[in-house]
């Protein structure tokens, strides 16, 4: 047994915790939930606790459901809104085949052997998102429009915009399971919010996404709201993305850093971002995997819809934030089309493979042009998506086809749906 292991058996029996919760996330990036008690704990660790992955979302067909979930005590931390004796703890789980090896269908699995491929190359990769999400009075009925809990815009501070207090109480349980926030303030819209996650590597910061959007709603719930990641849930107003700062290390070293380089860009630094530019098109429908998503790519704001990299330009795909001196290590780029409802997993892998592809390759990092667009809807980023063999080669032949043929029923499915827009317009005078 390792070391974490028994501190985790260890804690538990301390701070007398009756249940573990035992998290893993689908394809679509739904989180799953199954409690085991302390005494299963051992055995979970041993073997792992079995589950039928054909009730899950693209995990396997019903004549290969057997799976298991191993839960990574890397990963332990006790739920601060379960803190009272008896209370519960959590970890996620690596899902696996009866035979041990790791399933082809677990989004953290696709995430790790993108990682694996970067430590190949020598490198480590960090990732630090800024995810944006809106703030309800509360849960709206079918049909009818949401209602944001203020009228607060940028930066604003004023007694009338509650969100002060939600967010203070949400860093505060973060920060309780171990997740570092850096900033937080009320976005451009009414109700909506950011907060910053402080920068980690690239596996860790998607579990800590994952647990950030369950502590959201467990907050907001509590203090009688409704937050929702939904990409654009006003035409009239800005987006919520999750736009991410990406470094890769070879070693202590930055590789993105050169002191002499224009914008102290390295040429690593160019390469990669040149991969994500070349494949941005192929990628989108993992980055922005709802119908939803592509109303805030579309939207305007500082929302990007072209395929270009800039330095003070923040509508731009790829953005290079400024050198601060003596600080060599905080050299990144942003990649800025992700939204914040994506499964992180998948949307990291396809973001750095793209990333690596263009070291690998040494593509060259071209002068920013408008001539490239991004996909403008789900179904052209699915047709996209479908012939590339960089996404099929990242995600796994499991998950592609399983991805893809539900993407397809999703745009079937809103292609087919008469809208409020369509009954107002035309209703009245046809």
């Amino acid at each position: 047994m390792s070391k974490q292991q028994e501190f985790v058996l260890r804690t538990i029996e301390e701070r007398d915790i009756r249940f573990i919760r035992l998290w893993f996330t689908d394809i679509l990036g739904t989180l799953k939930s199954v409690a085991i008690a302390p005494a299963e704990l051992d055995s979970a660790f041993e073997e792992g606790i079995g589950f039928d992955g054909s009730a899950i979302q693209g995990f396997a067909r019903e004549f290969e459901s057997d799976m298991l979930a191993k839960p990574d005590p890397a990963t332990f931390t006790i739920l601060p809104w379960r803190a009272e004796a008896q209370g519960a703890a959590r970890m996620f789980c690596d899902i696996t085949l009866p035979s041990g090896e790791a399933s082809p269908a677990d989004p953290r699995n696709v995430l790790r052997r993108t990682l694996d491929k970067a430590a190949k190359m020598g490198y480590t990769c960090y990732t630090h998102p800024e995810i944006e999400f809106f703030l309800f009075k509360s849960q709206p009925e079918k049909g009818v429009a949401p209602v944001p809990v203020d009228q607060g815009g940028y930066f604003d501070h004023t007694p009338a915009v509650v969100g002060h207090d939600f967010r203070r109480q949400a860093i505060t349980l973060l920060e309780a399971m171990g997740v570092s926030v850096e900033f937080s303030h009320h976005e451009g819209a009414p109700g909506q919010q950011e907060i910053d996650l402080r920068y980690a590597d690239a596996l860790s910061t998607a579990d800590n996404i994952m647990t950030f959007r369950h502590v959201i709603k467990e907050v907001a719930l509590n203090q009688g709201f409704f937050a929702s990641f939904m990409p654009k849930p006003f035409t009239e107003h800005p987006g919520s993305g999750m736009h991410t700062h990406v470094s890769l290390f070879d070693g202590e070293k930055n590789a993105f850093y050169d002191d002499k380089a224009e914008l102290n860009l390295s040429t690593v630094g160019r390469q990669f971002i040149a991969g994500i530019l070349k494949h941005a098109a192929e990628i989108t429908a993992v980055t922005n995997q709802w119908v939803n998503s592509y109303k805030r790519l579309q939207g305007g704001g500082e929302a990007p819809s072209i395929i270009n990299w800039g330095h003070n330009d923040r509508g731009a795909l790829v953005r290079i934030p400024m050198y601060k001196p003596n600080k060599e290590n905080s050299t990144r780029i942003e990649f800025r089309s992700p939204d914040s409802a994506c499964n992180p997993y998948l949307a990291y892998a396809v973001m750095i493979a793209a990333g690596l592809k263009g070291i690998e390759k040494k593509y060259v990092l071209e002068p920013s042009t408008d001539n490239q667009l991004l996909p403008s809807n789900l179904e052209e980023a699915i047709l996209v998506m479908e012939k590339s063999e960089l996404v099929r080669e990242t995600l796994g032949e499991h998950v592609f086809d399983y991805f893809l043929r539900n993407k397809r029923a999703e745009w079937q499915d809103y292609r087919r749906q008469v809208s409020a827009y369509e009954l107002d317009r035309y209703l009245p005078v046809l």
